[in-house]
């Protein structure tokens, strides 16, 4: 039992000696040796792994992957109203060059130096839209918020990979608002949709009442026409008879007819001579 008791305290102290006496970078990270009693901060960086220190010294250790630092900013548009935008950056350190990155700001370079560039050029690219274009414009104001903080950090030992705007939002009563506008809208071109489904309608309905009377007046003037021109033959007609049938035809008709009373008168223009004198 006391042995087992020597050997776990044995294993305690040595575990503190490693934790005091040694640093383990990880792979996607980079050391940088501090000496404060001899060489001082170290200008190679140092690759993964395990590395033996003395318990006075130190070992600072960059995270050299690409990481994502997500902001929550509040700014004003164009138009005066305030917006809430959720950004992105995705930055690291330049591996070879973490010696200077240490000496002129430190780890928490991100907090100290990033930070403060990429809320304030933020800020200042959206006041240049109104509230209404500005998620679609998105895409652009990441552009031009990347190139600004690149330039403002140009020479601070880091590289940037991209910026994004992840969402944009507006104050309760500026939503509001929105909708209302929305609203209106949809009912406005709801109106002029039902506006222009009745003016077609009433146009359809009066192109065919149009037709309708235009046949039914082709209708009656060809059936007056007929008419005319039933009447002209039937007076021509007429005016033939009349022309063809004589007074002799019509005496011969008589004369030749089988009804018994008829009665044939003389024509005056007929001459019969009469008995003479001698009564011959």
């Amino acid at each position: 039992m006391f042995h087992r008791r020597v050997s776990l305290v044995t294993l305690i102290v040595f575990t503190l000696f490693l934790e005091a006496c040694g640093n383990t970078v990880q792979p996607g990270q980079r050391g940088l040796r501090w000496r404060p009693f001899s060489t001082g901060l170290g200008t190679q960086p140092l690759a993964s792994g395990f590395y033996w220190r003395a318990p006075w010294n130190d070992l600072y250790i960059y995270d050299i992957k690409w990481r994502s630092h997500m902001e929550h900013i509040d700014g004003m548009s164009s138009d005066g109203l305030k917006v809430f935008v959720k950004a992105a950056i995705i930055l690291r350190p330049i591996a070879d060059e973490i010696h200077f990155l240490q000496q002129e700001v430190g780890t928490d370079f991100y907090g100290r130096m990033v930070r403060p560039e990429f809320v304030g050029t933020v800020r200042s690219v959206i006041a240049n839209y109104s509230m209404v274009t500005i998620p679609e414009n998105s895409v652009a104001i990441a552009s031009k918020v990347q190139a600004v903080v690149e330039e403002k950090l140009k020479g601070r030992h880091l590289e940037i990979q991209s910026v994004a705007l992840a969402d944009v939002d507006f104050p309760p009563a500026v939503l509001y608002s929105i909708e209302q506008k929305q609203a209106k809208e949809q009912q406005k071109e709801q109106k002029e949709f039902e506006l222009t489904i009745a003016y077609k309608d009433a146009e359809i309905a009066r192109l065919r009442a149009s037709g309708e009377g235009d046949a039914i007046a082709i209708r009656a003037q060809g059936e007056a026409d007929a008419l005319q021109i039933r009447a002209a033959g039937q007076a021509r007609a007429q005016e033939l008879i009349r022309q063809t049938i004589t007074p002799e035809y019509l005496q011969f008709k008589l004369y030749n007819s089988a009804n018994p009373k008829t009665i044939l008168l003389p024509d005056d223009t007929l001459d019969f001579a009469g008995p003479d004198e001698t009564g011959r």
